[in-house]
């Protein structure tokens, strides 16, 4: 089922970009954004309650959260636009925020995955094993701290953005 799982993952967040641009119309940026990120938690949460055999209610996990994802390409590059233009740097400085912007996204992608395997051993799992323990860990790595990170990140985004007011020029 992975074939299906990651297809439809990565075709439900295709499908949802023009659906994410239309919202950005109607709710502002920064708020659009705010509601693909409650979407990715509402629906991957229910990842940790999922057992064995529940596989079509995996794949609409993956397809939901397929779309949330769509929100995550193209919005936060946008909302980096916006800044950018706000801080009157266009057409001097952009490569250098967007070096700055990719480097961030890798390094995010690096300490993922340096911290999760270290913390997935040092909490008992071991690719292969089945035992409750190791599957507890895996679950909490897989499915709960992907969703309080995101939201941490919901959290940031009001804090700076929303609650600030500075959400109509993005």
């Amino acid at each position: 089922m992975q074939p299906a799982f990651l297809g439809g993952y990565f075709v439900c967040a295709a499908a949802s970009i023009g659906l994410w641009l239309k919202v950005v119309g109607r709710w502002g940026l920064v708020r659009t954004w705010a509601l693909g990120m409650g979407l990715s938690v509402a629906v991957f949460g229910w990842v940790a309650l999922l057992g064995q055999g529940d596989w079509p209610w995996f794949l609409l996990v993956c397809a939901l959260s397929g779309a949330a994802l769509g929100a995550d390409l193209v919005l936060p590059p946008a909302l980096l636009a916006g800044l950018i233009g706000d801080a009157g740097e266009r057409g001097r400085s952009e490569g250098a925020f967007m070096g700055w912007w990719g480097f961030a996204t890798k390094l995010n992608l690096a300490l993922a995955a340096g911290l999760a395997l270290p913390l997935l051993g040092w909490l008992g799992y071991a690719p292969g094993q089945q035992d409750p323990q190791a599957l507890w860990a895996l679950t909490v790595a897989y499915a709960v701290v992907p969703c309080v990170l995101k939201l941490a990140a919901a959290a940031l985004l009001y804090v700076f953005f929303l609650k600030r007011g500075s959400h109509e020029t993005a």
